[in-house]
């Protein structure tokens, strides 16, 4: 938490251009910042306030310190009630809610001075269409994710996420104004390294090891095991850079992997990773199963998990910290 509070801070102190306000009529300047796929929970009101303190810091000595507007996004189906319930008390910003996709423009033109989101754009907006055809190569009966699939299956999602990143890109581009910043935080693996080779993917394929259990037990049914596919790509740097060149509105002034290495993180029990991957899948689960499978199959999820630790605790797990600046016209 202190070291990605340190990247924020530095990222804003050394890279926005702030805003001026002009005499003669003296008007506070409003600094407008967004929370693209907020989570509803202390860490996001802790960067949110991060990043105020930052702005603040830079507007050290100037005559005026600027208000903030806040503006927390999520899907609609997000628990906004829960969310403005938590506001902190003695938060120094006002704070809006904004329900919808953020791979479609959600603010007025030039209207954001910084856009902050973590480990939100691994998810795609929608499952590949060459999913849906069970004749298709892309087809990936019997696994609930990309993890040892075939290659056509990679590719539809990759393009997908591609896709994705690109019409995050262009609404971003409207929205924020010249010399503004994204924040970007989100899972993502360095060129040339496999999908296998990161704990989220292993993760997630033990989870549909669990599925394939109860279908052969016949607690659900396999076809409804080969129609469910989780909607969520790790990109990889060069597919990060290529996507912004390919946009060309914004410069990408860092590209950094956090936690790269299993030494650097701490060592969780099968519990605690039981608790936070039911936290990302259990909605998903839910809505395709039905409620009735959570239980037996979150029981059987840790003994999985300890048969292998070994190679658990030998993955990698990358974060990518990004920051864009967007470009001013010439």
């Amino acid at each position: 938490m202190d070291g990605m509070k340190q990247l924020v801070t530095e990222a804003i102190l050394e890279n926005l251009e702030i805003p001026e306000c002009s005499p003669p009529w003296k008007i506070t300047p409003v600094i407008k910042v967004a929370d693209l796929g907020c989570a509803v929970g202390p860490t996001t009101f802790f960067q949110l306030q991060n990043i105020v303190d930052a702005v603040e810091l830079k507007y050290c000595g100037n005559s005026q310190i600027p208000e903030f507007q806040v503006f927390f996004n999520d899907l609609i189906s997000n628990d906004f009630n829960t969310l403005f319930a938590s506001l902190p008390p003695n938060r120094r910003y006002h704070a809006a809610g904004v329900p919808g996709s953020f791979h479609s423009r959600l603010f007025p033109n030039s209207s954001l001075h910084i856009v902050y989101s973590s480990a939100s754009l691994h998810w795609l907006s929608a499952m590949p269409k060459e999913m849906e055809n069970r004749s298709s190569p892309s087809w990936n009966k019997g696994r609930i994710y990309h993890l040892n699939a075939a290659d056509e299956f990679i590719e539809a999602y990759s393009s997908q996420n591609q896709q994705d990143m690109a019409r995050f890109l262009d609404a971003r581009a409207q929205e924020v104004v010249e010399g503004g910043l994204m924040i970007l935080c989100f899972p993502g693996r360095p060129d040339g390294t496999l999908p296998s080779h990161f704990i989220a993917n292993v993760l997630l394929y033990l989870v549909g090891s669990c599925l394939l259990d109860m279908a052969n037990k016949g607690k659900v049914s396999q076809e409804k095991v080969d129609s469910f596919n989780l909607p969520m790509y790790i990109m990889s740097s060069g597919e990060l850079k290529e996507v912004i060149d390919r946009n060309g509105c914004f410069s990408l002034l860092k590209l950094e992997s956090l936690f790269d290495s299993a030494e650097s993180r701490p060592r969780c029990t099968a519990q605690e990773i039981v608790l936070q991957v039911r936290l990302v899948m259990e909605g998903l689960i839910k809505e395709h199963f039905g409620e009735e499978i959570l239980e037996e199959l979150f029981d059987s999820y840790p003994k999985k998990i300890e048969q292998e630790d070994s190679l658990i605790q030998s993955m990698k797990t990358t974060l990518f910290f990004a920051v864009l600046r967007r470009k001013t016209s010439n």
